[in-house]
């Protein structure tokens, strides 16, 4: 499959799976609407895909509704192959992504040295 359509997949799964979340249809409790859903990989064969997971919730609570959405694969997948169609559809493995909170955090890091910098040349004048 190519490249580009591997990619269209991808986003319409993490349009599906986000929706799903949103709108309360994973009926596991440890999954919550504050999580998002950053990018789906689906692999060339279509064989599997791997959805990256985020919040700006705590670590355990992301881990938590991980373990929930992984629980709750099949029902995922079924819900979504029966909207699209697709001769084979991905088996959708989920994961932990830190990667927004910790570019938050570095950010915040950057914004705070600064502003340590301004005030170090307002001292020396």
């Amino acid at each position: 499959m190519g490249q580009y359509r591997l990619e269209r997949l991808g986003e319409q799964l993490r349009e599906e799976i986000s929706k799903m979340i949103l709108t309360h249809q994973i009926k596991d409790p440890r999954v919550n609407e504050f999580i998002s859903v950053n990018r789906v990989d689906v692999a060339g064969d279509l064989a599997y895909a791997k959805v990256y997971v985020s919040s700006f919730m705590d670590d355990n609570s992301v881990r938590r509704a991980v373990a929930g959405l992984q629980s709750a694969a099949g029902f995922i997948q079924c819900s979504i192959a029966k909207k699209l169609t697709i001769y084979k559809f991905p088996k959708l493995t989920f994961i932990a992504d830190f990667s927004m909170k910790e570019g938050y955090k570095m950010v915040q890091t950057l914004n705070a040295l600064e502003k340590q910098d301004a005030e170090a040349k307002v001292e020396k004048q």
